[in-house]
């Protein structure tokens, strides 16, 4: 893990354009190759991001000034970060992370829906369990009916913080043109009336989960182990 504390101007061109004017923020590069540049404010969301594969490019600006070029061999998504002033730069070796521990009723709800999708939507299948991104894993990649991707993320109670969560995963996604577009379903057992608002605002579908009717159809007896 490399960070970075700099005054710097970062520049996003790829599906869309984005423009972030000079001022001082956190660059984090992982092992992963992802880059994420980060504000004091605005929570964990980042400003701006690379997903890998990517590489980072260091060289110098016409005027010569430090300046960072960050493509992705997949798409022609490209980040210039130009800086000013590095205030700070350190490089750590994390090892290799456990992964979140999920609580027993979600971990096994996450399990549940796994092997019955379809009780999310006709016709959704499953792709992956705990889909990597450059933020986090998604509970759930699937494919509806038609083929189009879908992600799914699961709560035991649903709030607003659930459905932020999953649209940054969603505008993440859809970031990469293999999965776009990407539409999104919010599952929990019980959906507060404040995130299902946010959530439908968003395009993000809810499904209210029922565990106990989930536990039922997860048959130990078609187990092989």
């Amino acid at each position: 893990m490399r960070l970075v504390v700099a005054t710097c101007q970062v520049d996003y061109a790829g599906r869309l354009t984005a423009h972030l004017p000079m001022a001082t923020r956190v660059l984090m590069i992982k092992a992963d190759g992802s880059v994420l540049v980060h504000s004091d404010g605005g929570s964990y969301k980042p400003l701006n991001w690379m997903s890998p594969p990517c590489t980072l490019r260091e060289g110098t600006a016409d005027d010569g000034r430090p300046e960072w070029t960050v493509t992705n061999p997949k798409t022609d998504d490209t980040l210039r970060i130009l800086f000013d002033e590095i205030h700070h730069e350190s490089t750590h070796d994390l090892g290799v992370d456990p992964g979140l521990q999920k609580d027993g009723v979600e971990k096994h709800l996450q399990e549940l829906l796994a092997d019955h999708p379809a009780t999310l939507a006709p016709g959704l299948t499953l792709v992956r369990r705990e889909y990597p991104t450059a933020i986090g894993p998604v509970d759930l990649m699937c494919r509806d009916e038609t083929g189009a991707s879908v992600a799914v993320e699961i709560k035991r109670r649903g709030e607003i913080d659930g459905v932020e969560q999953l649209t940054r995963y969603l505008e993440l996604l859809n970031r990469d043109p293999l999965l776009a577009p990407v539409r999104g379903i919010f599952a929990a057992q019980e959906i507060k009336p404040q995130a299902r608002v946010l959530a439908t605002d968003r395009g993000i579908a809810c499904a209210v989960v029922d565990y106990d009717a989930l536990r039922g159809l997860d048959d130990p007896s078609h187990r092989l182990f």
